[in-house]
């Protein structure tokens, strides 16, 4: 299963933050054992997912699966929980049997909780108990319940984003950047961002490579062509390429290869 070509979140239970945590972390979620047989059945299957600059922790609630980062693949044994950048394409190899508990975060939000920096993340898979304490992360696998681990988890980082709040200019900009972009249509480039906010070009430059680890140009590319491709998927007959300012089909569809690695309609 492809993500944006195919619905990739009706195999998973999902929870989305409140309150000051929503700033910082866009979901977590669990494998749907009852889901899965119904769309999987007794098949080996795999999730494919393209860049999107979060950090993401997996931890592993089932059997060893398989993890792909770009060229090279991991084993991801049954007691081992980790945490990824996805700055490149991402592919799960699954069991039917796979269970797996999700926290995804924004650019900037593992570093506004627990004060740790993404850029060093990048093409890296790091053992989760070196991040979050071992204690938690068996607390968090032992309770029975989806909502359980929710609760203990987010306790756990309101704890520590009290401990870490403070004013951070970097991760400010970058967020308002970010606003700025999505309230233009998502077709302002950096440098006319970078005058909507009295800022210079080198500025932005440095401010997105500190906080999410890539330059504006690639990181506000490829939140427009997410946000193109999940349209036209929706509805191909109604999607206007202009809309998310592209020239034209042709622009919008070197946009997809360029982000996906494979034309529109070859997903398998």
């Amino acid at each position: 299963m492809t993500e944006i070509f195919e619905n990739i979140k009706k195999l998973y239970r999902f929870y989305a933050p409140t309150g000051e945590l929503a700033n910082f972390i866009e979901f977590f979620a669990e494998s749907s054992a009852e889901e899965t047989y119904r769309y999987v059945a007794d098949s080996r299957f795999t999730i494919k997912m393209f860049p999107s600059w979060t950090p993401t922790c997996y931890l592993n609630l089932g059997p060893p699966y398989q993890l792909a980062i770009g060229s090279k693949r991991y084993l991801i044994q049954a007691n081992t929980d980790v945490l990824i950048l996805r700055n490149t394409i991402v592919e799960r190899f699954n069991l039917p049997t796979d269970s797996i508990f999700t926290i995804k975060f924004y650019p900037g939000g593992l570093e506004a909780i627990l004060g740790i920096s993404q850029p060093p993340l990048i093409d890296q898979v790091v053992r989760l108990e070196t991040v979050l304490p071992a204690s938690l992360i068996q607390r968090a696998k032992q309770v029975d319940l989806f909502e359980q681990r929710i609760e203990l988890l987010q306790h756990f980082f309101l704890d520590q984003y009290q401990q870490h709040k403070k004013v951070n200019h970097y991760r400010t900009f970058v967020a308002d950047t970010i606003g700025t972009f999505e309230a233009s249509g998502l077709v302002l480039n950096p440098g006319q961002l970078a005058d909507r906010l009295f800022a210079t070009s080198r500025t932005i430059n440095r401010y997105f490579h500190r906080v999410v680890g890539t330059s504006p140009k690639q990181y506000l590319s490829q939140l427009r062509i997410r946000a193109a491709l999940s349209a036209y998927v929706a509805d191909k007959n109604r999607f206007a390429c202009e809309d998310y300012g592209y020239y034209d089909l042709s622009h919008f569809y070197k946009d997809v290869v360029k982000f996906t690695g494979q034309k529109v309609g070859q997903s398998r």
